[in-house]
């Protein structure tokens, strides 16, 4: 097969993006194709370590210090995980990747996104998706799917946060529209599902990896 493919889930939380992945796994594997999934922040043992000090520690984090980390984490993750992984010829599919540094600590906190560019490609050394589904929906929507609860520390975030991130994602499909496919993730599961699927093997058509 070559060099692997990379494909990335982006959305707000409460989008459905992860379920999705699964379910893509699922269906690649039932086709024979060599797919692995993991996700952001995560994925080796330090990146883990890492998710549980953002996201479920009492510690204060200034939007600095959280990106930083996050980037932290990226890059470990990249180098010992998600690049090996492509080597072996793999799909790779990844819950959250650049996009969400964006969105949510460049739109959502503030913080310049175009210096947050600079950063994520020294973080990844260059590596870009191939493929990126972004999952969309109102944050309204959203706040409903996952019951009104605040989660870990950014699903605890408020509505007016989540409007920023949600429209700071639009902002980046805009300037990449050929590598992120928008998904209108209001709609019934099953019309989701399909639109997934067929952005994904008109993908992989193109690379003869599935007729």
């Amino acid at each position: 097969m070559g060099q692997g493919l990379f494909i990335t889930f982006e959305g707000i939380d409460g989008s459905g993006k992860s379920t999705y992945l699964l379910r893509l796994q699922q269906y690649l594997s039932s086709r024979g194709l060599p797919v692995e999934v993991t996700r952001e922040p995560g994925g080796t043992e330090l990146a883990e370590i890492l998710r549980e000090l953002l996201l479920h520690s009492s510690f204060q984090l200034d939007a600095r210090t959280e990106v930083l980390l996050y980037l932290a984490a990226r890059a470990h993750h990249t180098q010992y995980w998600i690049k090996p992984a492509l080597d072996l010829g793999k799909i790779v599919l990844c819950d959250r990747f650049d996009l969400s540094t964006l969105a949510y600590q460049g739109y959502g906190r503030g913080l310049d996104v175009f210096l947050l560019e600079q950063m994520n490609r020294f973080a990844t050394g260059g590596l870009t998706p191939h493929l990126t589904l972004l999952f969309d929906l109102p944050v309204e929507v959203a706040k409903q799917r996952n019951g009104g609860k605040g989660g870990d520390r950014m699903e605890s975030e408020g509505e007016d946060f989540y409007q920023k991130v949600r429209q700071g994602y639009l902002k980046l499909r805009q300037a990449h529209p050929q590598r992120i496919k928008l998904i209108d993730a209001d709609r019934e599961e099953g019309a989701v599902w399909e639109e997934v699927k067929r952005e994904v093997e008109e993908f992989l058509a193109v690379r003869g990896l599935m007729g």
